[in-house]
């Protein structure tokens, strides 16, 4: 008797794309969008994303908002560390700063500084190059 054993040479994708859906649904549901104001950003070729715990704009004229809410810069660190402080589970505290095209440069290494010294990391909104 002969016995023939055909091998197939097919790959099944089923698992492979339900463990693909699972982490899609997975990191839709962890990050947070960041709400930006309707002012033109910095361009960037930068594609990360990162979470954020805390938003602060800077419009060209320098004002400064804090989560929508507009602060004195003097006031910046008090509330800064108050922010981080409420969010204290998080290790990895970012500060996004969306400042406006046009901004002085100085505004937004004050942010930076203040992030700085509360052991916070800084990052800079962009919107991508088209």
């Amino acid at each position: 008797m002969k016995r023939r054993s055909k091998v197939t040479a097919e790959f099944n994708l089923s698992s492979s794309t339900d463990v693909i859906f699972l982490l899609l649904i997975f990191f839709m549901l962890t990050s947070n969008f960041v709400a930006v104001q309707p002012f033109e950003l910095p361009k960037s070729d930068s594609k990360t994303v990162a979470a954020t715990t805390v938003v602060i704009s800077i419009d060209k004229n320098g004002i400064f908002t804090m989560d929508n809410v507009e602060v004195d810069v003097r006031a910046l660190d008090r509330l800064l560390r108050t922010k981080l402080a409420q969010a204290q589970d998080d290790k990895d505290a970012t500060v996004t700063i969306v400042a406006e095209v046009g901004t002085p440069f100085e505004n937004v290494v004050k942010v930076m500084n203040a992030a700085a010294r509360l052991k916070a990391k800084a990052i800079i909104a962009t919107q991508p190059n088209s």
